[in-house]
C-alpha cells in the first residue's frame, strides 16, 4: 500500500516508488496511521452486514497488508472492545493479511499481538491464490465474508497493466462476499511515475499503455458490478488523501 504525495523530505525518500515499486514500503503507517481509514468506518460493520453470531465463523482478508498495523487495528476496531490473547482464542472472527513482501510479512508476524485470530502469509495474488482456498477450506468456508483492499490497485495496475487489475478485482470478488476498496486515483499514478523517472530510472512497465485511466475507482465499480456479480452497497466517503472508501456486496 502506498501513497501519492508526503510532505517532508524524509518521508517521500521512505516513498519513494524506486525503493518500493510495489508499493512495500517499510514505514507504510508512520505516514498513513490505521486511524486515517478506521475513523471512517463504523464499528458496527460486521453487525451491519449480518455477521453478529458469536457461534458462526466470520473470515477477514486483508489483501496488501504490508507490516499489519491496519490489519490488527480493524480487527480491534471491528471487535469494539479491548482484545488479548486469551479472549481471541475464544472468538470466531479471524484475518488473514498478506503482502508479496516476505520481509514485511515477517515483522506483521513477530509483532502480531493475536496470533490466535491473526494470521499473515507471504503471497502474490497475481501469480497464485491457492494458499487462500486452503484458508477458507480450513475454516469450512467458501468465502470471505469481508475483504479489504485498501490501496493496492495502482501498484498492480502499474506493474501488470490493464488485465492485471482487472484480474485482482475478479479474483478479489469470486472469493468475497464484501468487498472495501480503496482504490488511488489518478494523480497518484502520475506521481508515482514521476517520482521513479527523478530517480533516473524508466517509467513502470505499463504506465504509458494503461487504458484504464481518470476515475480509476468508477472504472473498478463498473467492473465489479458488470462482471463479477458484485454491486455498491455504500461509500463510506473520502480519507485524507482524497481515496474514496467503497463497499461492495455479492448479489445475491
Amino acid at each position: 500500500m502506498a501513497t501519492c504525495s508526503i510532505s517532508s523530505d524524509a518521508a517521500d525518500e521512505v516513498n519513494d516508488p524506486g525503493a518500493a515499486p510495489y508499493g512495500n514500503f517499510i514505514n507504510y503507517y508512520t505516514f498513513n496511521p490505521p486511524e486515517n481509514r478506521l475513523s471512517l468506518i463504523p464499528a458496527t460493520l460486521l453487525q451491519d452486514l449480518g455477521y453478529s453470531d458469536a457461534q458462526q465463523t466470520t473470515l477477514i482478508l486483508d489483501v496488501g497488508c504490508n507490516s499489519g498495523e491496519l490489519s490488527v487495528a480493524f480487527y480491534k476496531h471491528l471487535l469494539q472492545e479491548p482484545v488479548c490473547e486469551e479472549e481471541s482464542d475464544r472468538r470466531s472472527v479471524h484475518l488473514l493479511g498478506f503482502d508479496l513482501d516476505e520481509l514485511l510479512i515477517q515483522r506483521a508476524q513477530q509483532t502480531n499481538p493475536l496470533p490466535g485470530s491473526i494470521s499473515f502469509i507471504p503471497l502474490d495474488i497475481i501469480k497464485d491464490s491457492d494458499q487462500l482456498h486452503d484458508y477458507l477450506h480450513q475454516h469450512g468456508c467458501s468465502r470471505f465474508h469481508l475483504c479489504l483492499c485498501l490501496a493496492v490497485t495502482m501498484w498492480v495496475h502499474l506493474n501488470h497493466g490493464d488485465s492485471g487489475l482487472l484480474q485482482l478485482l475478479s479474483r478479489l470478488a469470486s472469493i468475497s462476499q464484501h468487498l472495501l476498496l480503496e482504490a488511488q486515483p489518478w494523480k497518484c499514478y502520475r506521481s508515482a511515475a514521476r517520482r521513479l523517472r527523478k530517480l533516473g530510472r524508466s517509467d513502470f512497465d505499463h504506465f504509458k499503455t494503461l487504458k484504464i485511466r481518470g476515475d480509476v475507482a468508477e472504472h473498478a465499480r463498473e467492473h465489479l458490478e458488470r462482471h463479477c456479480g458484485m454491486e455498491l452497497i455504500q461509500s463510506f466517503g473520502s480519507t485524507t488523501w482524497d481515496r474514496k472508501l467503497l463497499l461492495f456486496r455479492r448479489r445475491s
